[in-house]
C-alpha cells in the first residue's frame, strides 16, 4: 500500500502511497484505501466483506493514521472494533465478550451482527463446566448433537445475558453458535498475540451464521 524509499526515507512513517493507490482519512482518523492491489472482498462471505468496505467501496484498513504535507502514511493505532446493526445503533463487540469472558464457563466468545437486526455470538464452552451444566439438564455430552439442540443454545444464552445486562437492550444477544474445536494460532483463528482473527472466524462457522441468521 506505501513505502519508503531510499530517495525518501521517514522512519517513523510507513511511506507514502505506492503507485495506482489512493489513501484517505476519515473523520474519526481511519486509514481507507483504494487501488488495485486492493481486494474485491471474501469468497461467498458477504458478512465479513461489509465490515470492511464502506459504499463507496474503500477498504477499511482498520488502522488509524495521520498523513503528513507530503502525503505519507503514519500509523497511529487500532480503530476499536465497532458492529453496526441494520437499525444503526453501535455495538462494541471486543467489550462485551470480553463481559461475557467474565463467566468461565465460556473459553472463547465472538460477537457478530453487522449488519443485521440483532446480535449473535459464536462461543468455545469450557469441556469440564458444559459436561456438569449439560449432565444437569438431561443433555447427553456423549453426542455430537448436543451443542446443536435448542436446550444447550437456551442454558447458553442465559448465561451470557447474565453478564451483558449492563449493556442496552438493543445490544442483548438473542442467538448463539456453539463451536466445537477452539480457535487457536496453529488453525488460523487466532493471531500470534492471541486475537481473534474474525473474518477467519467467520469463514470456519459459515453455516453456523446462516443458521444465526436464517430469514433476516
Amino acid at each position: 500500500m506505501s513505502n519508503n524509499t531510499f530517495e525518501d526515507n521517514v522512519p517513523a512513517s510507513t511511506g507514502r502511497p505506492i503507485p495506482d493507490v489512493t489513501v484517505k482519512i476519515t473523520d474519526n482518523g481511519a486509514l481507507l484505501v483504494k487501488g488495485p492491489n486492493v481486494m474485491l472482498g471474501y469468497w461467498g462471505n458477504p458478512e465479513a466483506t461489509r465490515a470492511m468496505f464502506n459504499d463507496d467501496g474503500w477498504l477499511n484498513t482498520g488502522d488509524t493514521a495521520r498523513l503528513d504535507n507530503e502525503g505519507r502514511i503514519y500509523i497511529t493505532g487500532r480503530l476499536k472494533e465497532i458492529i453496526v446493526l441494520s437499525n444503526g445503533e453501535k455495538v462494541p463487540p471486543v467489550d462485551m465478550g470480553a463481559a461475557i469472558l467474565r463467566d468461565p464457563f465460556f473459553e472463547q466468545v465472538m460477537v457478530i451482527g453487522e449488519g443485521r437486526p440483532y446480535l449473535s455470538v459464536l462461543v468455545v464452552l469450557n469441556k469440564d463446566l458444559w459436561t456438569k451444566v449439560a449432565a444437569e439438564h438431561g443433555l447427553d455430552t456423549a453426542s455430537a448433537l448436543s451443542t446443536r439442540l435448542p436446550q444447550a443454545e437456551q442454558l447458553v444464552l442465559e448465561r451470557i445475558n447474565a453478564q451483558i445486562r449492563q449493556f442496552p437492550g438493543y445490544a442483548q444477544i438473542r442467538r448463539v453458535a456453539i463451536a466445537t474445536t477452539p480457535w487457536t494460532v496453529d488453525n488460523g483463528l487466532l493471531t500470534p498475540t492471541l486475537k481473534l482473527k474474525r473474518a477467519k472466524v467467520l469463514e470456519q462457522h459459515r453455516a453456523d451464521y446462516d443458521k444465526l441468521y436464517a430469514g433476516h
